[in-house]
C-alpha cells in the first residue's frame, strides 16, 4: 500500500490517495485525508531512444536510469542490427529481459540506412514481417528512407505494409521534410517524428497529424526551440553515460517546467502519452494496471525518491535496487592496417578549392562550406589554424575501402580522434590534423575491437566497447569516467565541443542534412547523391 499526493493524469488533479497493489498490479485507488510531501507519479517512459548510444548494455543501461524514475522505454536497435542484423537485435532482447526495466522494442525499418553505405548486415521486409509477430515488438521503427518513402520504392512500402498488418504504429525520421513530400511521406501511415528543429516545422507536421516528439539528447537538443509549440512525447533518442549520471526523464522533465511547461502536461508526454500510442500496459496508475510508479518530492524539479516496478521496489535515494549480469557476444573488426597514404587526398595543382562539412555545436544539422587548400607533395592539406580538418571513414565489414574529405567546427589544433560508433552502419570514423595520427587512430579501434580513441602524440586514450563496437560490459559510472576523460583529452587538444564524439559519430547518418560521409565517399544529403570533395 502506497499513500501520497496521487497525480491523476485522467482529470489532470492532484489530490491525497492510497494505492492498494496486489500481485504486482494496482487493486484500487481510493481518495482518502492526509498531508503528504510526496507526489505519486507512473513510471516514466522514454517513447524513443537508442540504448547502444548510451555506450552501455540493456542491463547496464536499466541499471543507470531506473534510480531517475524511467521504468519503461521504447528502443529501437537499428545501431547493432547495421552492425550484426538479427543476431544483434536477438542479443539486446536477451539482455534486456534480465532486468526489470520494461524494455520494448521497434523494428529496424532500415538496415542498412540507405544504399550509399557499407553495412554489417541487411534486414528486408520478411525477417521485418517476422520480428513484428513478436509481443516485446511495438512498432516499425524510425523509416529513415524518407527519400524511399516520397518515391514509392516497393520495398520500403513493403515493410510499412507489414506494420499495418500486425496494427503496429510507423515511426518516423523526417528532417526540415515539408509541403508536398511531407504529405507523400505522410500518406503510407508514418505517425512520429522526432527530428524537429524549428518551431515552425514541428507546427507544420503537428498540423498535419504527425505526433511531435521533443528530442534533449546530449548531442540534439530541441526542447527549448519547441517547447512553446507543445509536442506529445518528451524522449532522449541519444543519451551518452555523462549525461545519464545527471539524469534522464527526470532532468528533461524538470528541463521542461523551467521552460514553461505546465507540469501535468510534462508528466502526460512520458506517460500516459506514448503508452497509449504504443499500446502499452504502463504509464497510468489505475485498476488493473501493473504497479509501475515514481514517488517525488514535487512537480518542479522531480526528484526521485522511490522507484517500483510490478509494486516491487527497484531504485531509492538515486541507487538501483537489483543485480546482473550483462550477456557477452562475439564482434570483430575485420580491417587491414592502415597506412598515413590511406588518408590523402591527392592533387596535382598547388591549391584546391574543397567542400567542407560543418558542424554545428548542439545540433545534428550540418551545413556546407568552402575552403581553399594547399597542396603539398601532391596531397591536399588540413588548414587546423582555421578550423579545417580531415574526415574519414574507413570501412570495417572486410572490404578494406576508406573515403576521406574535410570537416570544420571541432578546432583541434594538433593530433586525431576517431570512433567504432557511426551512425548506422557503424564504420570507424576519424578526425584529425595529420594523416599519420589518423592511420593510428583507426589502427588502434581495430586492435581494440572497438571503441572511441584519442591520439596525442605518443599517447594513446581510450574507451572500449567490446559488443559490438558499441558498447562495453561496464557500469556508467566506469564508462561515463573513461568518456570523460577523453573529452578532457579533446579539450586539450583545442576542441571545446559538449560531446564531439557523439556529434562526429552522426556525420556518417545520410539521411539528415546538408553534407555527410560514408565509406564510399562525400554524401549531399538535399540531392541525395555523392559529390566531390574537390570542386571544379
Amino acid at each position: 500500500m502506497i499513500r501520497g499526493n496521487l497525480l491523476n493524469l485522467y482529470t489532470e488533479d492532484i489530490y491525497p490517495a492510497e494505492l492498494e497493489i496486489e500481485n504486482g498490479k494496482i487493486k484500487c485507488v481510493k481518495e482518502v485525508k492526509g498531508d503528504f510531501k510526496q507526489f505519486i507519479l507512473p513510471g516514466f517512459i522514454d517513447a524513443h531512444i537508442h540504448i547502444e548510444s548510451s555506450m552501455l548494455t540493456p542491463s547496464r543501461f536499466a541499471q543507470a536510469v531506473l534510480p531517475h524514475g524511467t521504468t519503461s522505454v521504447v528502443t529501437d536497435p537499428h545501431e547493432i542490427a547495421n552492425v550484426m542484423g538479427l543476431n544483434g537485435i536477438k542479443y539486446m532482447m536477451e539482455d534486456a529481459a534480465s532486468v526489470p526495466l520494461r524494455i520494448f522494442f521497434t523494428v529496424p525499418s532500415c538496415v542498412p540506412a540507405t544504399p550509399f553505405e557499407t553495412s554489417g548486415a541487411t534486414i528486408g521486409s520478411k525477417e521485418i514481417d517476422e520480428l513484428l509477430k513478436n509481443d516485446e515488438i511495438v512498432a516499425l521503427g524510425e523509416m529513415m528512407n524518407f527519400s524511399g518513402v516520397i518515391e514509392k520504392d516497393p520495398t520500403v512500402l513493403e515493410k510499412i505494409r507489414a506494420a499495418k498488418k500486425y496494427k503496429k504504429p510507423i515511426d518516423g525520421h523526417a528532417p526540415l521534410l515539408s509541403g508536398a513530400d511531407l504529405c507523400k511521406y505522410l500518406e503510407v501511415g508514418i505517425s512520429t517524428d522526432h527530428e524537429c528543429t524549428e518551431a515552425e516545422e514541428a507546427t507544420e507536421k503537428s498540423r498535419l497529424g504527425m505526433k511531435i516528439m521533443i528530442r534533449e539528447g546530449s548531442s540534439a537538443k530541441n526542447l527549448a526551440d519547441l517547447v512553446e509549440v507543445g509536442g506529445d512525447f518528451l524522449v532522449s533518442d541519444d543519451i551518452q553515460p555523462e549525461d545519464i549520471l545527471k539524469g534522464h526523464l527526470d532532468l528533461i522533465l524538470k528541463k521542461a517546467v523551467s521552460l514553461g511547461l505546465d507540469p501535468i502536461e510534462a508528466v502526460k508526454m512520458v506517460t500516459i502519452n506514448p503508452a497509449s500510442h504504443y499500446n502499452l500496459d504502463t504509464g497510468s496508475l489505475n485498476p488493473g494496471k501493473p504497479a509501475d510508479l515514481v514517488l517525488v518530492d514535487d512537480m518542479e524539479i522531480f526528484n526521485i525518491k522511490r522507484v517500483f516496478i510490478n509494486g516491487k521496489i527497484v531504485a531509492e535515494d538515486g541507487k538501483p535496487l537489483f543485480t546482473l549480469e550483462t550477456l557477452p557476444i562475439e564482434n570483430k573488426i575485420n580491417l587491414t592496417p592502415k597506412k598515413p597514404s590511406d588518408f590523402e587526398l591527392k592533387s596535382p595543382n598547388k591549391q584546391e578549392l574543397v567542400r567542407v562539412i560543418e558542424v554545428l555545436e548542439g545540433q545534428l544539422l550540418t551545413q556546407s562550406s568552402e575552403a581553399i587548400l594547399k597542396v603539398e607533395n601532391g596531397a591536399i592539406q588540413p588548414e587546423a589554424g582555421k578550423d579545417i580538418l580531415k574526415i574519414a571513414v574507413v570501412e570495417r565489414y572486410g572490404h578494406d575501402r576508406v573515403s576521406n574529405a574535410f570537416v570544420s567546427g571541432f578546432n583541434l589544433r594538433n593530433g586525431a580522434f576517431a570512433s567504432s560508433v557511426a551512425h548506422d552502419s557503424h564504420n570507424i570514423i576519424v578526425v584529425g590534423t595529420n594523416s599519420q595520427d589518423m592511420a593510428l587512430a583507426a589502427n588502434y579501434i581495430a586492435e581494440l575491437g572497438g571503441g572511441l580513441v584519442a591520439i596525442v602524440g605518443e599517447a594513446k586514450h581510450a574507451l572500449k566497447l567490446p559488443i559490438a563496437g558499441l558498447m562495453s560490459t561496464a557500469n556508467v559510472k566506469e564508462v561515463a569516467s573513461d568518456l570523460k576523460s577523453l573529452h578532457e583529452t579533446l579539450k586539450s587538444m583545442g576542441c571545446a565541443m559538449k560531446s564531439p564524439f557523439m556529434t562526429m559519430s552522426f556525420l556518417t547518418l545520410l539521411v539528415i542534412p546538408e553534407f555527410r560521409i560514408s565509406d564510399q565517399g562525400l554524401f549531399d544529403v538535399g540531392k541525395f547523391q555523392f559529390v566531390d570533395v574537390v570542386k571544379n
